[in-house]
């Protein structure tokens, strides 16, 4: 008997690619002191430099939509991983700012994924690594943009 499954598409392959990591990257946090932290904090957290950031500036870094981006903040202020300070570049916007608990998590979690990115180096080889990661940013570039795409073809 013959396997009819289709062969996975990008979005299966991308898909199960990310949560791959996810489990990976979530669970060793877990092991080292930050059990609360969930994968979709990470469209906060990820984008997040010691400075800080204001809500809007997260939503367009992370591609998610403000309210959501604010939603994952109240969150991540309730845990201890950051808080809004004001903007000393406008008084009356607020930066989203690491606390030494949000910092330390954002160091553990990008040695975690500089490891597993050595790891799929070692695996594959560095150019042919290389060249995954160039044709994946292509990819995600051009995906980006299928509304402009579409907006831009006529109507039939």
């Amino acid at each position: 008997m013959g396997d009819d499954r289709p062969e996975p598409d990008v979005g299966m392959l991308t898909g199960t690619f990310m949560r791959a990591v996810q489990d990976e990257l979530f669970e060793t946090l877990a092991e080292q002191g930050h059990p609360d932290v969930r994968p979709r904090h990470g469209s906060v957290l990820a984008f997040l430099d010691r400075d800080g950031a204001r809500a809007t500036e997260l939503s367009q870094r992370s591609g998610q939509h403000k309210q959501i981006v604010g939603t994952i903040v109240d969150e991540l202020v309730q845990l201890g991983y950051v808080s809004r300070e004001p903007d000393p570049r406008d008084r009356r916007a607020k930066l989203v700012v690491p606390t030494a608990h949000g910092l330390d998590e954002i160091t553990r979690a990008r040695a975690i994924l500089a490891a597993i990115e050595r790891r799929h180096e070692l695996a594959f080889g560095t150019e042919e690594y290389s060249s995954f990661k160039a044709a994946l940013q292509r990819i995600t570039r051009l995906q980006r943009q299928w509304r402009d795409v579409r907006e831009a073809q006529p109507e039939e």
